[in-house]
């Protein structure tokens, strides 16, 4: 079965929505703003509220706490302790930076420099996509599939980004070790960074290659979480992702299934005697996944879904 329609996946994939941001409305919102430097906490907040709410922001309450809270180099708990409290002057020219950049539709992630995924706080980067919730379902496929915590275990991590995939299956069994390989040098070391900051660097290595080719031997577990949205697609994202994503990580091509086909034809090379790969999907995916699957030689061993009942994570074996 072909990949969902558009139309399926814009309003169900964590990578689409069909919400816009209206930066000019959010931007006359903002030049109103009367707070100066040393108004209140609260009357930032308020009024910040108010920019993100006219610029469609599903959270803007929260978002104007996070980006108070990042500027001023506080807890969000610690600003509603004491929403009387004055705003320094060098936090308020940071705030007023970081809801700019947010109106003008930057990733929260970005702004933060930060995205918290499974048990880990990982950098992040425009050099890779911004770990996702659904994501964290391979991870769970992963662990379901091995899950002795006390077994060796040998992980390849494929298009590894900021490194969550692997790491996060590092951090749950501890005997693990691994290798993730993203085309983009700018990723492998941030992946690199991120394995140092979460004490895993003994157990992880990244390097830049293209993908299976870059490798040589064999694994008992395959992690990858390829491009999958149709190219035609791409440029109609919400803005967080059309213009501040790489598009090499979004583009899997006229069908959404190009990323896959190179992955499938690899994984026999890749896969250790009872291995088995964990790959991410997007809506209405599986059917032609499993087929390639099969073609390759390949076995399908189910697939879980996402928090929002989508087929996200398939499991495959040799």
């Amino acid at each position: 079965m072909a990949a969902a329609a558009p139309e399926a996946r814009i309003g169900h994939d964590p990578r689409c929505s069909e919400r816009r941001v209206a930066p000019a409305a959010a931007g006359a919102q903002m030049r109103g703003m009367a707070c100066d430097p040393g108004a209140s906490v609260g009357a930032f907040l308020c009024q910040a509220g108010q920019a993100l709410r006219a610029a469609g922001i599903e959270s803007p309450r929260q978002e104007a706490r996070l980006l108070l809270g990042h500027a001023m180099g506080v807890t969000e708990e610690a600003l509603l302790r004491d929403p009387r409290a004055e705003v320094p002057p060098a936090a308020a020219a940071r705030f007023r930076a970081g809801l700019a950049a947010r109106l003008d539709a930057v990733p929260m992630a970005h702004i933060l420099g930060r995205r918290g995924f499974w048990t880990l706080d990982l950098a992040v980067s425009p050099a890779t996509l911004i770990p996702r919730p659904d994501s964290e379902t391979l991870v769970e496929a992963a662990l379901a599939l091995f899950p002795d915590e006390a077994a060796p275990l040998r992980v390849l991590d494929l298009g590894t980004g900021t490194g969550c995939l692997l790491l996060a299956v590092l951090a749950e069994r501890p005997r693990a070790s691994g290798v993730g390989v993203d085309r983009v040098p700018e990723a492998a070391a941030l992946a690199a960074g991120n394995a140092r900051s979460n004490g895993l660097t003994d157990r992880a290595a990244f390097l830049a290659g293209d993908w299976a080719t870059a490798i040589a031997g064999r694994f008992d577990l395959v992690l990858s979480n390829p491009p999958y949205i149709e190219s035609a697609v791409v440029p109609t994202l919400m803005p967080e992702v059309a213009r501040h994503e790489p598009a090499r990580a979004l583009d899997g091509g006229a069908d959404g299934l190009d990323a896959y086909r190179r992955i499938v034809a690899a994984l026999p090379g890749l896969l250790a005697p009872g291995g088995a790969a964990v790959l991410e999907l997007g809506a209405g995916q599986r059917a032609a996944v499993e087929a390639l699957a099969r073609e390759a030689g390949l076995k399908p061993a189910g697939c879980r879904a996402d928090l929002g009942g989508i087929e996200r994570a398939l499991m495959l074996r040799g």
